[in-house]
C-alpha cells in the first residue's frame, strides 16, 4: 500500500470512529429539524405523574406504585430516585403503605384486595381509560358481551379484561383475530379498543367485526384518546416533508411504537429512542430533513436532548410544525393537596 493511500484508509478510519462515537457531522450538510405539534406528554401521563409526586411531598417516600406509572424509562428513573417503589404484586407492599395505580388501569381484583390491605389508595388510572372501564360495567349490566381490540399482556388491556366477569371480554389483536372470535350470543355484542392503538388498524379491525356482527354496538365516541390520535395525525403531516423520523419513546410504549410505524407506513425511514444516546449517527447522515416527534409518556427534557444530538451531528435549525393545540388537564384525586411547606418540595417532571 502507498502511503497516499496508507494516509486516506487513516483518515477513513478517524471518520468512521468519530461517526461510531457521535461526534461526527452529516459530512458537513445542513441539516433541518422537523418538529411534529403536538407531542410529548399528554394530559393522563402529566395527571398521572403529579399524583406520584404529590404523594411523594405529602407522605414522604417509600410510594408504591402497581406497575410502572407510564412506560417511559427516564420517567420512572426520576420518581424512583424521588422515592417510588414499582412493583407489581401486592404482597410486596407492607401494611399502611400508600398505593398508587399506574394510569394504564387496573382490574377490579386489584382493586379489591388493595382495599382489603388497608392500603392508602390513589388511582392515577387516565380518565379517558376510565371511561371504558364504566363504559363496559354499564352495558355488562344489560347483558352486552364485548369485543376488545388491543395488544395482550397490555396492562391497560388486562385492566379492562379485568371488570368484567371472565369469557365476558374477548381480545382480538388482528383481522384474522375478529374470524376466530367465538362469543355466546350475538344480539348484544359491544366492540371497545385499547385508547393507544393505531387510529388506521383499530379503524380496520372494527370494519372487520362489523362485517362480521353487523349489529355490534360501537362507542359513542372512539376509545382511541384524542392525544393519540393528535401525535399520530402528526407524523402523518410531517413524514412526507422528512427524509427520516425519529420518535422518543421507550420500547414498552404503545403509543410511542405506533408513531413508527405510521411514519414506516408512509414510506418514511422511522426510529424510535429511548434517550439521546440511542440515536444512530448513520440514521441522520446525509438526511437533510430530520422529522422529531415523542410519545405520549415521553418528557419534554428528552426531545431536548435528542435535539442538542442531532445539532452535534450537523443540524443547524429547527422548526416546528403547525399543529393542534391541546389545551386537555385532567382533575386529581382527592387527598392530594399541598400546603405550603409540601408544595414547596413539588418537583414536578415535564
Amino acid at each position: 500500500m502507498t502511503e497516499a493511500a496508507d494516509a486516506a484508509s487513516g483518515i477513513a478510519s478517524a471518520v468512521a470512529s468519530r461517526i461510531e462515537n457521535g461526534i461526527e457531522n452529516t459530512q458537513g450538510q445542513d441539516a433541518e429539524v422537523l418538529l411534529a405539534a403536538p407531542r410529548g406528554f399528554c394530559a393522563g401521563v402529566d395527571r398521572a405523574i403529579e399524583i406520584v409526586e404529590r404523594a411523594l411531598a405529602k407522605f414522604g417516600a417509600p410510594i408504591y406504585v402497581r406497575h410502572e406509572i407510564v412506560h417511559n424509562t427516564y420517567v420512572v428513573n426520576d420518581l424512583k430516585a424521588k422515592g417510588a417503589i414499582f412493583i407489581e404484586e401486592l404482597n410486596d407492599v407492607p401494611p399502611g403503605a400508600t398505593l398508587i395505580f399506574s394510569a394504564h388501569g387496573v382490574p377490579k381484583a386489584v382493586q379489591r384486595e388493595a382495599q382489603q390491605r388497608g392500603f392508602r389508595i390513589f388511582d392515577a388510572t387516565c380518565p379517558l381509560v376510565s371511561k371504558v372501564h364504566v363504559e363496559v360495567a354499564k352495558l355488562h349490566k344489560e347483558g352486552y358481551e364485548f369485543i376488545m381490540i388491543g395488544h395482550k399482556r397490555h396492562p391497560e388491556v388486562e385492566g379492562t379484561l379485568g371488570q368484567l366477569p371472565p369469557g365476558t371480554i374477548h381480545l382480538v389483536e388482528t383481522e384474522e383475530d375478529v374470524q376466530r372470535v367465538q362469543p355466546s350470543q350475538t344480539e348484544k355484542l359491544a366492540v371497545v379498543t385499547q385508547t393507544t392503538l393505531s387510529v388506521d388498524d383499530a379503524a380496520s379491525i372494527t370494519a372487520a367485526v362489523k362485517a362480521r356482527f353487523p349489529q355490534v354496538r360501537q362507542p359513542k365516541q372512539q376509545d382511541i384518546c384524542y392525544a393519540t390520535q393528535n401525535r399520530q395525525d402528526a407524523v402523518k403531516v410531517m413524514s412526507p416533508k422528512v427524509d427520516v423520523v425519529i420518535v422518543v419513546g421507550s420500547p414498552t410504549s404503545s403509543n410511542s411504537n405506533r408513531l413508527r410505524e405510521v411514519a414506516r407506513r408512509l414510506g418514511t425511514e422511522s426510529y424510535m429512542v429511548d434517550s439521546a444516546e440511542d440515536l444512530r449517527p448513520e440514521w441522520v447522515q446525509g438526511k437533510s430533513r430530520i422529522g422529531l416527534t415523542a410519545g405520549a409518556s415521553a418528557p419534554d427534557i428528552l426531545v431536548r436532548q435528542v435535539i442538542e444530538r442531532l445539532r452535534a451531528l450537523g443540524a443547524v435549525s429547527v422548526r416546528t410544525l403547525e399543529g393542534v393545540q391541546e389545551s386537555m388537564k385532567f382533575p386529581l384525586p382527592k387527598g392530594l393537596k399541598l400546603d405550603g411547606q409540601e408544595a414547596s418540595g413539588l418537583q414536578h417532571l415535564r
